[in-house]
């Protein structure tokens, strides 16, 4: 498995295509900061600001372009040019219909041309919801005509048709169709960003990305820095200080840290026997997978899996 979509498969993700937005005239809308999500949203006609705080300057969003937000900041959506700053929370609760379609009519609504947007995001929780978000910027402006969005465009039409009126099994189409927006919209992003930081860098670096894919693969292997050097074609001394210098840390520290990853989402989301997740991530026994466990985590395996559950059984 690659390391994107290993990261991804390990996300508690709760994906949703949440809202279709048309409106006319001049309008600006206020949105307070959110926890653990990414926003996504495309154009389906007219254009859009969006101005994001810790982002350097607003994105003029185009027909045909998408948009992700990471880092969970204030941000303000509004026409081009925008108008009088509202709440963005209490225009959709007074201004959502039944089918919901939240339709607006701001300032020279009645010479105003229209602009509709879907939008949606993905809930992320655990350890590899932050590897992935705590290396993207706060604010990725995907256009149409960037290398390799074709496929978002055809996404983009299918959200059209879904979002246009309620068909039978649309909160799954949607829900499917958010996800594959998401997946597509970091390929592009990964493809266009000169230089992308930390682990998604290491991940595009055609040496050090090598590494990870075997790394990544198959993380019971007994792993060498050797070993993994040579699958980047690379020398021992050379890789290891090229590794470190994208990722943040040496490469057995990140196959342990990944490792353990592994692990607290098996015991959080599973049955698996302790001694099989041990065996499945790389360990000879349960007694040495204890040890690294409390070592790293701070508490036992199985403690670990006990108060997980509990956690879950009284949360909202």
């Amino acid at each position: 498995m690659d390391p994107l979509s290993d990261v991804l498969s390990m996300l508690t993700v709760s994906s949703t295509l949440s809202s279709r937005f048309e409106a006319r005239g001049r309008w600006a809308f206020r949105y307070p900061h959110y926890d653990s999500h990414i926003k996504l949203g495309g154009v389906l006609a007219g254009r859009v600001l969006l101005d994001v705080e810790g982002a350097s300057a607003p994105a003029a969003l185009e027909a045909g372009d998408f948009y992700l937000l990471t880092n969970g900041q204030p941000f303000t959506a509004s026409s081009n040019p925008p108008g009088p700053v509202q709440d963005g929370l209490q225009v959709s609760r007074d201004f959502r219909g039944p089918d919901g379609v939240l339709r607006y009519d701001g300032q020279g609504a009645e010479d105003g041309s229209l602009v509709t947007m879907v939008s949606g995001r993905f809930t992320l929780a655990g350890e590899a919801g932050e590897l992935l978000l705590r290396h993207l910027p706060p604010l990725i402006h995907l256009r149409a005509s960037d290398p390799g969005a074709r496929p978002l465009v055809g996404l983009l039409d299918l959200l059209r048709w879904e979002t246009a009126e309620m068909r039978p099994g649309a909160s799954i189409a949607r829900t499917n169709l958010a996800a594959l927006v998401l997946v597509q919209a970091l390929r592009v992003h990964l493809a266009n960003a000169p230089q992308p930081e930390g682990w998604l860098g290491a991940m595009t670096d055609a040496r050090i990305g090598a590494a990870l894919s075997q790394m990544h693969g198959d993380i019971a292997q007994p792993w060498t820095v050797e070993r993994l050097a040579q699958a980047a074609s690379m020398s021992r001394t050379a890789f290891a200080v090229r590794f470190k210098v994208l990722t943040g840390s040496t490469p057995l520290d990140y196959l342990g840290g990944w490792r353990m990853t592994v692990a607290r989402n098996a015991l959080r989301h599973s049955d698996e026997a302790i001694a099989r997740i041990a065996e499945r991530i790389g360990y000879q026994s349960e007694t040495a997978f204890s040890a690294a466990f409390r070592r790293m985590v701070g508490e036992s395996p199985g403690r670990f899996r006990t108060l997980s559950r509990s956690d879950r059984a009284i949360s909202p």
